[in-house]
């Protein structure tokens, strides 16, 4: 059949498939097979096992196979590994593994061949991907075209996939390779054979284990499968070398197989049919659709079944001669030279589809990847400024990286939030877009996705859509969302992440637990989520439950400051002497610690013969003893218990960023007061400027201490009277905490130029 030495990279470890496949491949011309040489143990591999030999028909230099040789095939093989593969390699075949799927989109230029074998009735691999890597990855897929094919094991497992797994369907039949020997049973052991692995690590098989012991309690059997631990029952084997599990199949009086599934089913029923062993098994499963509807091993009940077996073991011969005698036209599909036919018409189109694509004349100059940063919520401040760092960011990668990419900054379309000069600072090659959401339907989302040629079920009730008058953002290629604040599911139109700054709400009654939960669900969705800090990737895993491949952690980006030219020191009215002050940046939000930040200064202007003033500044500080939230009532009381915190209490309200620029390089230090979040970057900002900062202790400010260098000092944001000796001490210190602030050259080392890489390879795996 090959015209070429097609090669083929065998992803797996499965023994009893890898003996088929192999045999399969070869017939087809396919003599050239590359198959990993370790595998993970874990419970999707307990079948598997190395196989040395094939590597001795590889032409290619010995050098290039020990690299192969080396990788984890399962999770992210190195560059060096793809680029081997790409050069000598034409088709790869892969296992439903989300790290080995993910990796091989990624880097393999052949043709992909996902190969499955069914799944529990009700599920479906596409929704499974896309709970894995996130519901847009599916339009990933569909984007190889002609180079990706769902291998389906068995001809109706596409009925229930999504459009594209049932475009790009290729029946590859499984089959079961070795001699067919009935004349070898005996069963001269007059025990049932059952076979149930991992009793104790799932669920699923120790209700199937438990269900068996019931049913046949009474009755002598023996239960083989592996255990990754061992189970206290002296009927459970373990695993048993394969000659060992032949043998039991020869002795043993019957085996009972429990699948009840029309999905999927297991290799040893067909295993112990072509051993002559009689199969005794529960109707609706995958068996009936191959043949077995009628025959009379078939059960509709336990305990038709049980009286079959006790029948079977009580030497009825008539029965166990009738089950055996008909249960032979089970193997018909799985025999090698039935399969052969399918396989090579699979291939065929396989590698039809890759010669095709290899003459197709060029479609012109491809365009620019472009990539939408949205703001989901009218953010100022900090989180505003986060999002523009993050456009530069990617831009710069992009850039760097060879492969400029266009970058959109999205806001909501909001004048009262946004002043005009809002986003002066951007340069002219990152365009902003101002948007507004819209809320839409189930129905009308399932229109909209299907217009767009990605067909997929609509769960929700309502979706929101980022309308910017244009096409709805689908010109970009991926949609970064600043946060993860999405009321409502967002429509995956474009594969999308979300960047993640914190999950606070773990720590602080912040969120109805409904909106918790939307948010939540919509990092699930995402097909990346980025983190800034290990700790927020902590909580992605352990709070929001977030499968640790789908999270990648960025550095922390900080804009470039320099002093301006004129701080601020206005002068005492009667000294006429520049009043020395402290700055605290901070806003509205609970966890900024206002209440224990005002009794610290209480007892700093009271008791500690405090010299310098507060200045506070920051997003609606304006209002920060006007407002009526239940967490700021009891900062008018504390103040009126303090002359002294009133009168040398400064509130600056929201400033221009030149203004805040210059408070806070007048400042004596920075005072950073939050009790637990991301951290803020006004500390960078802060040393930029040759002003040291006295931070609340917690892990995410000590991550950022840690990458910037910044050698902050230390408070306990719960005790007040900590806090108020740490201010008083900085006082005194904060001329020579000037001199270990970073040096230029360290700051420019965490620049967004030199961390931009980090971004647009995570971007990249959106892409």
């Amino acid at each position: 059949m090959m015209k070429k030495n097609v090669r083929v990279l065998w992803l797996l470890n499965h023994t009893t498939l890898r003996r088929f496949e192999v045999r399969q491949l070869r017939a087809l011309g396919i003599n050239e097979i590359f198959c990993p040489k370790n595998f993970p143990y874990d419970e999707g591999n307990l079948s598997a096992s190395v196989d040395e030999t094939l590597d001795q028909t590889l032409t290619l230099p010995a050098a290039d196979l020990q690299v192969l040789n080396r990788q984890n095939w399962y999770d992210t093989p190195g560059e060096d590994a793809w680029r081997i593969a790409n050069q000598y390699f034409d088709v790869a075949i892969i296992g439903f593994f989300p790290k080995q799927i993910e990796s091989c989109v990624r880097h393999f230029e052949g043709a992909i061949v996902m190969r499955v074998f069914g799944l529990a009735k009700g599920h479906s691999y596409t929704g499974i991907l896309g709970d894995e890597l996130g519901a847009a990855y599916i339009e990933k897929l569909r984007r190889l075209e002609a180079r990706f094919w769902f291998g389906a094991g068995y001809e109706h497992l596409k009925n229930e996939e999504g459009a594209l797994f049932r475009k790009r369907d290729c029946f590859l039949p499984v089959g079961l390779e070795g001699d067919v020997d009935p004349d070898a049973w005996h069963g001269g052991d007059r025990r049932i054979f059952f076979v149930c692995p991992r009793i104790e690590t799932s669920p699923y098989y120790q209700a199937i284990y438990r269900t068996f012991k019931q049913t046949f309690s009474g009755l002598g059997y023996l239960i083989g499968g592996a255990q990754p631990i061992r189970v206290n029952d002296a009927s459970v084997l373990g695993y048993v070398p394969r000659e060992i599990h032949e043998r039991n199949m020869r002795e043993m009086r019957v085996m009972f197989y429990h699948g009840t599934d029309p999905n999927h089913i297991h290799y040893h029923p067909f295993e112990a049919i072509r051993a002559g062993m009689p199969l005794v098994y529960m109707a609706g499963g995958m068996l009936d659709l191959l043949g077995g509807s009628e025959l009379p091993g078939r059960c509709k009940t336990l305990g038709e079944a049980r009286r079959k077996i006790v029948r079977i073991l009580g030497d009825d011969r008539t029965l166990v001669a009738d089950i055996r005698g008909s249960q032979m036209c089970l193997l018909e599909p799985m025999k090698p030279e039935n399969c052969a036919a399918a396989w090579r018409a699979g291939f065929q189109r396989i590698l039809g589809s890759l010669q095709k694509k290899a003459f197709a004349p060029p479609t012109g100059v491809p365009r620019k990847s472009r990539i939408a940063v949205i703001v989901p919520v009218g953010y100022r401040g900090g989180s505003l400024r986060g999002a523009k760092l993050l456009a530069l960011a990617i831009e710069s990668g992009s850039r760097q990286a060879g492969q400029e990419a266009e970058v959109v900054l999205a806001h909501l379309d909001d004048p009262d939030c946004y002043r005009d000069n809002a986003f002066d600072d951007l340069p002219p090659s990152i365009k902003r877009r101002p948007y507004k959401w819209r809320i839409i339907g189930r129905e009308e989302a399932q229109r909209a996705m299907a217009y767009a040629g990605l067909e997929r079920p609509m769960e929700s009730a309502h979706y929101q859509v980022p309308d910017d008058g244009i096409r709805q953002f689908m010109d970009c290629d991926l949609w970064v969302i600043v946060s993860d604040r999405l009321e409502h599911a967002l429509l995956p139109l474009r594969p999308y992440a979300l960047m993640v700054y914190d999950y606070l709400q773990r720590y602080e009654n912040l969120l109805p637990q409904v909106l918790n939960q939307r948010f939540i669900r919509a990092a699930h969705a995402a097909q990346r989520v980025f983190v800034t800090t290990d700790f927020t990737r902590k909580d992605a895993i352990q709070f929001a439950g977030l499968p640790e491949r789908r999270i990648i952690q960025v550095p922390m980006l900080a804009p470039s400051f320099s002093a301006p030219a004129t701080p601020a020191h206005p002068a005492d009215r009667k000294s006429r002497k520049p009043q020395r002050y402290f700055l605290w940046t901070t806003n509205l939000a609970p966890h900024k610690n206002h209440e224990n930040a005002f009794r610290a200064m209480r007892a700093y202007y009271d008791a500690h013969d405090a010299q310098l003033e507060c200045r506070i500044t920051g997003v609606d500080t304006s209002n920060l003893l006007k407002s009526d939230l239940p967490h700021l009532k009891s900062l008018r009381e504390i103040i009126a218990t303090s002359p002294a915190l009133k009168r040398q209490l400064k509130i600056l309200g929201e400033l221009p960023d030149n203004a805040y620029q210059a408070q806070l390089a007048g400042s004596e230090f920075l005072l950073h007061a939050g009790r637990i979040d991301n951290g803020t970057f006004s500390v960078v900002e802060s040393a930029c400027l040759g002003v040291p900062s006295l931070s609340s202790d917690y892990p995410a400010m000590r991550e950022i201490d840690a990458q910037f260098g910044l050698n902050m000092a230390w408070m306990d944001p719960h005790d007040p009277e900590h806090m108020a000796r740490q201010i008083k001490r900085m006082e005194t210190e904060s001329a020579a905490r000037r001199r270990t602030l970073p040096s230029a050259e360290r700051m420019a080392s965490q620049s967004v130029e030199r961390l931009a890489g980090a971004y647009w390879k995570a971007v990249q795996e959106c892409l």
